[in-house]
């Protein structure tokens, strides 16, 4: 896993929350919805690097 796709979803995880902070603020449901959507996207992509990243040292583990 790449730096540059770590630091790409952290980004998109934090503009989720922004989005949908805004929008809890301004009363725009669809601005906070979109924010929501946003932080889970950009959460469950975190998710799935992890589990690679878990999956290769596990078959680093028994490469040795």
């Amino acid at each position: 896993m790449s730096i540059v796709k770590r630091i790409r979803h952290k980004a998109e995880t934090a503009e989720g929350v922004i989005k949908k902070t805004v929008g809890k603020s301004l009363g725009n449901e669809k601005m906070e919805a979109e924010g929501r959507s946003e932080q889970a996207k950009g959460q469950a992509k975190q998710t799935g690097d992890k589990l690679k990243q878990a999956g290769r040292k596990f078959r680093d583990a028994f490469k040795h």
